[in-house]
């Protein structure tokens, strides 16, 4: 090496990277992003529109995820709910944490296609008591 390191660096062309790794570099973030000059409460403002369009989808689901449940509710008490106000079930999940607590979501599986969808229209946003 005839440089010192201070030369080394001055030479080095500056603002520009080495490589783009696996994320496919600034296109990438652009992609994901939208354009660099567009305002981040617009971006926002737009996620949350895609966001709320996709709740509701077209296909007919068969699985749906409920949460913010009571830790004292169990399996038997969410098929029941849901195998007489909606329709047959194929599984019930109730996620516990690792003291054997309930974490308060439950996964339900239906049998037919339709019934998660009908589901999500019945109970979102509703308390399991009725209320």
């Amino acid at each position: 090496m005839d440089k010192s390191l201070d030369e080394v660096i001055s030479s080095r062309p500056r603002g520009t990277r080495r490589g783009t790794g696996r994320r496919g570099g600034a296109g990438a973030k652009a992609q994901l992003l939208g354009t660099a000059s567009a305002n981040p409460a617009t971006r926002a403002a737009t996620a949350g529109a895609i966001k709320a369009t996709g709740t509701t989808s077209a296909q007919p689901a068969d699985k749906i995820i409920v949460s913010n449940l009571p830790t004292d509710v169990n399996e038997v008490q969410i098929r029941e709910l849901f195998s007489t106000t909606v329709g047959a079930l194929r599984d019930v999940t109730l996620h516990y944490d690792s003291a054997g607590r309930s974490k308060g979501v439950a996964a339900v599986h239906f049998q037919r296609k339709g019934d998660g969808s009908l589901a999500y229209q019945q109970y979102n946003n509703r308390l399991i008591d009725g209320s």
